[in-house]
């Protein structure tokens, strides 16, 4: 008999119906009436499934062996449930255990265990509650990415891991070499790529961005989603060193454009997570954040609303508020300034737009007032900066100036360079980091546990 997910048992399965389940044991109670009731559930849903097993099913005989984390296998008729919370039960009439899990080894016994210990057994953390939810509303968030994309005529592009390019210009991008780099050091101070296997000094992208961009400019509106580096020695609860981004490019938009664009897909993809995962977001709710359903309202029933970033400065000055991070024209505003925008002042998603250029990358487009760049980011309470996103510089000259401005070589650059020289567009575009986007939609304090496999300084386990 087929396998029968047991979220299909539990909100399709009429009663009467002989049904295949497996899964894991969560708990068993056993009776001195020569029964037991397990709790089973497989990840396909929040709620496990309770399971009567009596002496007259086959396998009774192990059900002692049932114990927490086993995985089972039970055929049986699905009734109606006597118990309070709870629609239908199975009652067994084949058992079987497939994979027993030793108590006095098992780690994830019915008990509260911390973040940090999950971490470390981060092949097993799926199996509770929190991380099958994560899981789930992850499966979820992507999916509605690609819904909303695919539903406007987008292209899904799949850009290279392996870059020569440095898109943010900033230096932490991961060598990829198959050169012996231990032998090298004891022979010469120096390496020399031109013998390394691409011939070139190669990294792990940091972004997908300026491939991105070649496509805009060719086939038009398109987007990336997929794993990005970035080899920052940061320990926040923000930062993870491999993460996964998602790019949009399209051209012939305008800032203006772009912004109403990401408000979009962010209201979208929330909105698919309150519509679709709603126990597991009830649960973040009351065992995560008591705030994040309002939160999630919040920006998807409000207008997010658009400020220049000199106002915001102004706004921070006269605020009267104590920040740790001084504010100033110029700065890059930190994570207090913005969740103060969000959460204190405007109570709403805010939009932050002409960024100084100093403190942006080469190839946000250059306002006319010679110090800003048509660069925004995206407010949201509680998380802060959750989209970056701008217009890109499409005049070569001044892409070229920039780019020597920023310790750029443009002749690295000269693929790039051609885009602007062969029928050159106005074009826009921003990245999503996926994580985040999880960090906020979940509750959850650290960007760690929104991932499946974290890896962060001094850490890249399994």
């Amino acid at each position: 008999m087929l396998r029968t997910r047991i979220a299909q048992v539990l909100n399709e399965s009429q009663p009467g119906e002989i049904v295949n389940v497996r899964g894991w044991v969560r708990t068993r109670r056993d009776s001195k009436q020569d029964f037991s009731f397990l709790e089973v559930n497989d990840g396909s849903c929040f709620k496990g499934l309770q399971v009567v097993v009596d002496s007259s099913a086959t396998g009774y005989d192990t059900i002692k062996d049932a114990t927490t984390g086993a995985s089972v296998s039970i055929t049986g008729e699905v009734k109606d449930s006597p118990g309070k919370g709870q629609r239908v039960e199975l009652q067994a009439s084949e058992f079987c255990v497939l994979g027993t899990a030793p108590a006095d080894s098992y780690p994830l016994q019915k008990k509260g265990h911390s973040f940090e210990f999950l971490r470390e057994i981060a092949h097993l953390r799926p199996r509770t509650n929190t991380f099958g939810a994560i899981t789930r509303v992850r499966n979820t968030a992507a999916t509605a990415i690609h819904e909303f994309f695919q539903s406007r005529g987008f292209y899904y592009i799949q850009t290279p891991v392996i870059t020569t390019s440095d898109c943010e210009g900033a230096g932490q991008m991961f060598t990829v070499t198959t050169l012996n780099l231990e032998r090298i050091a004891e022979i010469q101070t120096q390496i020399n790529y031109a013998q390394d296997f691409f011939g070139k000094h190669a990294s792990l992208t940091v972004s997908g961005q300026l491939e991105a961009e070649i496509f805009a400019c060719s086939v038009g509106d398109c987007y990336t989603f997929g794993p990005t580096f970035r080899a920052e020695n940061s320990n926040t609860t923000r930062h993870l060193a491999e993460f996964w981004m998602v790019e949009p490019e399209m051209p012939f938009y305008e800032l203006t454009d772009n912004m109403e664009l990401a408000e979009a897909f962010i209201r979208h993809v929330i909105g698919a997570v309150l519509e679709r995962c709603g126990d597991d977001m009830e649960f973040f709710n009351q065992r995560i954040d008591k705030t994040v359903l309002d939160t999630l309202r919040n920006i998807t029933e409000n207008d997010f609303i658009r400020l220049p970033y000199t106002e915001a400065v102004d706004l921070l000055l006269q605020s009267g508020q104590k920040f740790e991070y001084a504010v100033e024209w110029g700065c890059d505003l930190q994570s207090e300034h913005e969740r103060w925008l969000t959460e204190q002042h405007f109570k709403q998603p805010v939009i932050l737009h002409d960024y100084p250029r100093t403190i942006k990358p080469f190839y946000m487009r250059c306002n006319d007032d010679g110090k800003t760049v048509r660069a925004m980011d995206v407010l949201v309470p509680r998380v802060g900066d959750i989209i970056g996103g701008s217009q890109r510089e499409e005049r070569l000259d001044v892409l070229e100036a920039r780019m020597t401005e920023c310790g750029l070589n443009p002749q690295d650059y000269w693929w790039y360079c051609d885009l602007r020289r062969y029928g050159t567009v106005p074009h826009s575009g921003f990245g999503l980091g996926f994580e985040r986007l999880i960090q906020l939609v979940t509750g959850m304090q650290n960007i760690r546990d929104c991932i499946p496999f974290h890896r962060v300084p001094k850490s890249a386990e399994f």
